[in-house]
């Protein structure tokens, strides 16, 4: 047997059946060795950052890596972005990095690079196995290397000579380790501190964002304690049934007017929240001056059960908060970002995954949403763009009974709208919407909020889309993709409802006027 058999064995012993590829030379015997391992299913993916960012989406409604096979230095560093979101997402992610054979290397071919220099960017663990027969060993390791909590990209990179050498064997999977349990002091401090009548806000992340750590926190919340979530969740359980939460705000402003007056911090799963970019005049922490932070959990550690604990001794006789079931009226007239948003809230599936990078489209969403039937919402973890439409894809073959929706800006989208072939290929039950305002409407904020002055069109040119305008209909048929456009709240409306209605993948391209 050789590595590239011996691997593939090994990762289907470990629960790994699931493989995103964009191969090259070095991965040949790798992709010829899935005909004899058909319990691994390979993926082909047409940019390395699709493969990548579909890992990430795998992993998170899965609970259990998928492999990520990447070609040499340069397939890594196209996919890093969404290895970067990953990493922020704390997602289980096993990248496959094929090398050059070991004697090869020394030759400093035109594909040579740094392929460890490049990977420790994003990955917790990196193994360079040397022999044949070391490939299964390592394999096993690196599949518990990503699943230990909190969860983490672990990178194999497989020198071609290893993987096509013979004498490997399968190795049987290494031991998981499970989330640590909470101190009981940690649980002591964070109930003295909420039973103390000052202000405090609880700030939930990671799998603090699950119906037991929601339902928990729901408990706690009173007159003087607030619970709010990071500002982008991996993975956020919510609707109909469920206790509510609001984020964090993405704006650094609305953030600090969220959690004044604050005198208690108490982290469940979260970091300490930060402003996302710096600002002239404006702090890079969020935490108010003379708030305490208290840390009550890592996100590796048993957040919902720390929650739990801290419920029963600060409120004991309390009970969880769902939210209660409710859907907007359909709304009418033009289409706009604030019409889409109830039209999606009116219609949405129940049990539906929502891969949400709208951006500024995506204001009034959660609003629209909140008692919607239950439903997962992803979120762009790390703000690298471009995530959007990969995530729904590994989503929908982690879940292929659930309906997914990926809604998308349309600068973010056009980062991996290859994304879509792999929708069509494999025939994935995902409905795309792409809020078209023909802007990067973010940076168009930004420009302003960082206090760059901007006195001509220059500027305002590096942020417009509309010359030429995209369309993606055309995109997304010439993809395999149905698609249709729509400009009224009505022809939203129906388009939505037919991709529901239909399996497979579907395209609707919302015309939507800029938010501001």
């Amino acid at each position: 047997m050789n590595g590239a058999q011996a691997l593939l064995h090994t990762l289907v012993g470990c629960g790994v059946n699931v493989c995103f590829a964009n191969p090259g030379t070095s991965e040949m015997h790798f992709v010829a060795a899935l005909d004899g391992v058909p319990d691994v299913r390979g993926v082909l993916c047409l940019f390395e950052g699709v493969a990548t960012g579909a890992a990430d989406g795998y992993g998170r409604m899965a609970g259990r890596p998928a492999a990520v096979l990447l070609h040499l230095g340069p397939g890594l560093a196209n996919g890093l972005a969404n290895l970067h979101n990953a990493r922020r997402a704390h997602t289980p992610v096993l990248a496959v990095v094929g090398d050059h054979a070991t004697y090869h290397k020394r030759h400093d071919a035109p594909l040579e690079s740094d392929i460890d220099a490049l990977a420790s960017a994003v990955s917790g663990w990196i193994r360079r196995p040397a022999r044949a027969a070391d490939l299964g060993a390592d394999a096993a390791e690196a599949v518990a290397a990503a699943m230990a909590p909190p969860g983490q990209v672990a990178t194999l990179v497989l020198p071609a000579d290893v993987s096509w050498s013979d004498g490997a064997a399968p190795a049987p999977p290494a031991a998981f380790r499970a989330p640590a349990p909470v101190p009981d002091e940690a649980v002591a401090g964070a109930a003295s501190a909420l039973r103390s009548g000052e202000p405090c806000v609880i700030l939930l992340g990671g799998t603090g964002l699950r119906r037991g750590g929601l339902g928990a926190a729901s408990r706690l919340a009173s007159a003087s304690v607030r619970v709010l979530s990071e500002t982008f969740p991996a993975r956020h359980e919510r609707g109909a049934g469920i206790p509510p939460v609001n984020r964090l705000a993405y704006l650094a402003e609305f953030a600090a007017e969220q959690l004044a007056g604050s005198r208690h911090l108490i982290l469940a799963g979260a970091r300490a929240p930060v402003a996302f970019f710096a600002y002239p005049h404006l702090p890079s922490s969020l935490v108010p001056d003379g708030c305490t932070v208290h840390l009550l959990a890592e996100p590796g550690d048993d957040v919902p059960g720390a929650l739990a604990a801290v419920a029963e001794l600060a409120a004991p006789q309390a009970g969880a908060a769902p939210q209660p079931p409710g859907r907007p009226g359909m709304p009418d007239g033009d289409l706009t970002a604030e019409s889409a948003a109830a039209v999606i809230g009116a219609l949405l599936p129940e049990g539906a995954i929502v891969s949400d990078e709208a951006n500024t489209s995506g204001l009034w969403l959660a609003g629209a949403t909140a008692g919607a039937p239950p439903h997962d919402w992803l979120t762009l973890t790390g703000g690298a763009i471009g995530q959007g439409l990969p995530l729904a894809a590994g989503a929908a073959i982690a879940c292929p009974d659930r309906s997914v929706l990926a809604l998308e800006a349309d600068g973010s989208a056009m980062y991996t709208i290859s994304a879509l072939w792999t929708h069509a290929r494999e025939q994935l039950d995902i409905t795309t919407v792409i809020f078209s305002n023909r802007r990067y409407a973010i940076l168009g904020l930004e420009l302003d909020r960082v206090g760059a002055v901007s006195s001509g069109q220059a500027a305002r040119r590096l942020l417009d889309l509309s010359k030429p305008g995209i369309d993606f209909t055309a995109l997304a048929a010439g993809m395999g993709v149905p698609a249709r456009r729509t400009g009224t709240a009505a022809e939203f409306a129906d388009a939505l409802r037919q991709a529901f209605a239909e399996p497979g993948p579907h395209l609707i391209e919302a015309e939507v006027p800029p938010p501001f």
